[in-house]
């Protein structure tokens, strides 16, 4: 059984909004070019919606009502940095619990934190994460909330590629994920409003089958 799971009944109205105010761009003819170097027909900046109050509204609702029906047993809600770290203080907000969030590394100084803010150890967390590529940023952040003495029971994202190196990572590491959205369901969106057609669509669909080599 997956471990990633998702909200099939968000999936294709969160897609909607997210092109509507441009945070998912699709380009076939001009592919965008990723950090780690990948060719990729599609662009995703979650950070956006925090720029449209319904929308922001709206995906914090969701997020907590992910978290709520999934892991009602969480005590505190973890962002992770730093796409996270918003995304998470409005869920946390949200479900009345406390907030927390994990660098991808400690503070070089002061305290030389990991995870700022205030829980108790064995406490049951929820990361929030904003998007699910690979995966490894997000798991190395729930791996070090383990290893700290904390009680990671899931995470939830607004979106994920569905990449199956993530889908493998998930697994391994043991970490329930909940998303909003995800590529398949943001392709059906993009060619019912005709931003794609049938033929675009599987050349897209092709991307990430091996997106390291995709072309």
């Amino acid at each position: 059984m997956s471990r990633i799971k998702i909200q099939n009944k968000t999936a294709r109205e969160v897609a909607a909004k997210l092109l509507d105010i441009g945070a998912i761009k699709l380009n076939h003819q001009k592919p965008f070019t990723w950090s780690s170097g990948w060719k990729s027909p599609i662009y995703c900046d979650n950070r956006l919606a925090l720029s449209y109050p319904p929308i922001r509204s709206f995906i914090k609702k969701a997020l907590a009502m992910a978290i709520r029906e999934n892991f009602p047993q969480a005590e505190c809600i973890a962002g992770v940095a730093t796409a996270g770290i918003p995304q998470g203080a409005l869920v946390a907000e949200e479900l009345g619990l406390p907030f927390v969030y994990v660098r991808p590394k400690p503070k070089e100084h002061g305290m030389g934190n990991l995870i700022e803010g205030k829980i108790e150890l064995d406490q049951k967390v929820v990361l929030v994460e904003d998007l699910i590529s690979t995966g490894g940023s997000s798991l190395k952040a729930a791996l070090a909330m383990r290893e700290t003495g904390f009680d990671v029971i899931g995470m939830v994202a607004i979106f994920t590629y569905g990449f199956d190196q993530s889908e493998k990572s998930f697994e391994d590491e043991k970490v329930s994920l909940i998303c909003l959205s995800d590529f398949n369901h943001l392709l059906q969106e993009a060619l019912d409003r005709k931003y794609l057609d049938e033929n675009q669509l599987v050349y897209v669909k092709s991307w990430r089958l091996d997106p390291a080599n995709w072309k």
